[in-house]
């Protein structure tokens, strides 16, 4: 039986997050420049997000340029940004074939004018896709977004529209970038690391967290498919006790 075979249809994770870690040091062991990596980084997200679609996956968020990476070498975020604007219409071909609709997140504006339209006209290509919602993270940290947030909601107490009293997790979630997707169930980082580098900080409070040794350019559907299936082997509990959850299943 192969792993995908293996995968439970009636327990897969809603929403996966994928910390996708790795390209540079994937080249420099390979001898090559890190942006050899990063070209090398576009097809995992095809087979990955093919892998998702096939299976039912309602979303896919990948982290795929944090505001910290603004102040890698100058040369290296070039390079990324280019790879951005050239790689978003190529694959679009692969969206509309698997009925994916692209969604992004992030302080868009920062990006470089051609990147920022090649997103959005994308983004408008696939909006009637009814499949797997595939979210690129970019120019995107956790810490942004929650200050973001505070941003808004202060603004709209100030307009009279709330009172600090009235502010609660689901008010406060609603003023997230991730506002109209569930939070994740299953985080994924690739490469051997073990952090969770300033992504999605609030909503993976109760999310399972799957660490692989394999460096993204090297990811693919099997190793999605693992990461699935160790999920699927795990308890989620969110707080409570085996036992109560044991005794509110027996009520169903």
């Amino acid at each position: 039986m192969s792993l995908k075979q293996k995968i439970n249809a009636n327990q897969l994770p809603q929403h996966i997050a994928i910390i996708m870690d790795g390209n540079g040091r994937w080249a420099n062991i390979k001898g090559k420049l890190r942006v050899f990596g990063h070209q090398n980084g576009v097809r995992p997200i095809r087979k990955v997000s093919e892998a998702a679609a096939e299976l039912g996956i309602g979303y896919v968020t990948l982290y795929a340029f944090s505001t910290e990476n603004w102040n890698r070498p100058e040369k290296e975020v070039k390079a990324l940004m280019e790879l951005l604007r050239k790689t978003i219409p190529q694959e679009l071909p692969t969206l509309m074939k698997n009925n994916i609709r692209l969604n992004a997140i992030g302080d868009l504006k920062r990006l470089p004018e051609q990147n920022y339209k090649a997103l959005m006209d994308a983004m408008k290509e696939t909006e009637t896709n009814t499949g797997l919602v595939l979210t690129l993270a970019l120019s995107y940290s956790s810490r942004w977004e929650i200050v973001e947030a505070v941003k808004k909601i202060t603004s709209e107490i100030q307009q009279g529209n709330y009172t600090a009293e009235a502010i609660d997790e689901k008010l406060f979630g609603a003023h997230l970038s991730t506002a109209t997707m569930p939070d994740p169930d299953l985080l994924i980082r690739t490469s051997g690391e073990w952090r969770i580098s300033n992504y999605m900080l609030w909503q993976i409070a109760y999310s399972e967290l799957y660490f692989t040794d394999k460096f993204w350019p090297d990811f693919g559907k099997e190793d999605l498919y693992k990461a699935i299936l160790a999920y699927q082997n795990r308890e989620r509990r969110f707080g409570k006790t085996s036992d109560q959850l044991t005794t509110s299943s027996n009520k169903k």
